[in-house]
């Protein structure tokens, strides 16, 4: 038998529920009068006791208070598999591509991220936009300045935050200000962020190439030989996005099979390792991503703004390859997951140079959500509501705009019900923001 957890701060809430009774497959349970149980454990996290319908639960736990939210729905909160916090001033510039957008917005406003305080405040604004958008867990670049993370691990270990981040690695093809110039220095620097931060609280690190073409050999590999130093950390970086800096990278490294082969030789492709993009692979890339089990990051607003190409949902299933949503601010165009969604749903479908699919809406929830965490390697801490996972969630309100609320009170199935959210929603769906137990509304 395992040992009963020493429980405190027990809670009870009374809405509708929704979550995923097998974190593994995209189906949801949905459960119009349910009652979710939490409690703070031995270890100080709030985790979920229970779930289930209300009249089966209540009897069971009548000596705690309950908080009701008549009309609203209970939901994990939201998981965003990749999104840069130091590019939230930059999103919605106007760029010809991602070569120049980089160039022109992203780099030169990334500089300021050797302030301190300047990356505090940015990092405060940036999560609150986060919990503000139900996103309750974020894997995070930073920028090529230890400062960034140190900044932003502060502000999300304040707010009591599941977050993970890394210092970007760059030692070449980059500006002043941004640029490792000692490539031995950014490693150590590295390694001493994660003993300063990964595991603390709730915060994890991840080794962060910014991608292929801005790191020397000698960097990607120190990188790698970090990651087999600390196995539990994530690594994080862009793979196969646009054809030109596709183009590049076989340009820089002409040895490589693929550009995914560069990480590979480096070391740097393993189980808890997060490629954003991954438009551009091919079978044998994919099959190599599952095998180690690495995970790709869909960004699918990104993708359309920068006219980078279509994430190819059939092969990644045929492939055994993981995959999750991804916002990618601020070349992604909202933190909104429901834009995230809906434009994912809008590129699965696009038949261009192959077959369209349809992704069913609560595919596409689990994709941000449970599907996310797994692909993260937080199943059963994340992005669910199954008895064990952390109390993070987001309380919706399908009424929350005119047009919803007659949309929502005429569907009949809970596909038609999702997808009217995700289709019709945005930051007003969500009525509350649960982080531990605590709800956390962030009025900006």
């Amino acid at each position: 038998m395992h040992p009963v957890p020493h429980l405190t701060e027990r809670q009870a809430w009374s809405a509708s529920l929704l979550w995923f009774p097998d974190p593994a497959k995209p189906q949801a349970q949905h459960e119009t009068d349910g009652l979710l149980v939490t409690a703070r454990e031995a270890d100080g996290i709030v985790r979920v006791q229970a779930i289930g319908p209300y009249r089966e639960l209540a009897p069971q736990y009548h000596d705690l208070p309950v908080t009701h939210w008549p009309g609203l729905c209970i939901a994990p909160g939201f998981v965003d598999l990749h999104i840069h916090y130091p590019q939230t001033d930059v999103i919605g510039s106007p760029a010809e591509g991602l070569l120049p957008w980089l160039e022109h917005y992203t780099f030169p406003h990334e500089k300021q991220f050797a302030n301190p305080a300047y990356a505090r405040e940015v990092s405060a604004f940036f999560l609150d936009e986060l919990m503000r958008h139900g996103v309750t867990t974020a894997l995070c670049f930073a920028t090529a300045h230890p400062e960034s993370v140190d900044a932003f691990m502060t502000e999300a270990q304040q707010r009591h935050l599941r977050m993970v981040t890394g210092k970007v690695l760059q030692d070449r093809h980059s500006p002043d200000g941004l640029r490792d110039t000692d490539t031995e220095l950014s490693l150590r620097q590295t390694e001493d962020l994660i003993r300063r931060w990964h595991g603390v609280d709730r915060l994890g690190y991840a080794i962060t190439p910014r991608f292929a073409p801005t790191s020397t050999q000698a960097q990607l590999h120190g990188a790698g030989e970090i990651a087999q130093q600390f196995p539990d950390v994530w690594i994080q970086s862009h793979v196969a996005e646009n054809v030109d800096e596709i183009r590049w990278v076989h340009e820089l490294f002409p040895d490589a099979r693929s550009y995914l082969d560069v990480y590979d030789r480096a070391g740097l492709l393993r189980q808890r390792s997060v490629y954003a993009h991954c438009i551009y692979l091919d079978e044998t890339d994919r099959r190599r991503m599952a095998e180690v089990g690495a995970t790709a990051a869909v960004s699918p607003t990104s993708n359309l703004f920068l006219g980078s190409g279509f994430f190819d949902y059939t092969a990644s299933d045929a492939a055994g390859l993981r995959y999750g949503l991804a916002s990618d601010v601020g070349g992604g165009t909202s933190f909104s997951p429901f834009h995230t969604m809906h434009a994912a749903y809008t590129v699965a479908r696009q038949s261009v140079g192959r077959a369209g699919i349809s992704l069913s809406p609560e595919h596409l929830w689990w994709q941000h959500t449970a599907g996310a965490a797994d692909a993260l390697d937080l199943s059963g801490k994340v992005g669910n509501l199954l008895p064990g996972c952390e109390a993070d969630f987001v309380v919706l309100n399908p009424q929350a705009t005119p047009l919803l609320a007659r949309r929502t009170a005429q569907t009949e199935t809970l596909a038609e019900w999702l997808f009217a959210m995700i289709v019709l929603g945005d930051e007003r769906l969500i009525a509350h923001t649960v982080i531990q137990g605590q709800s956390v509304n962030i009025d900006l």
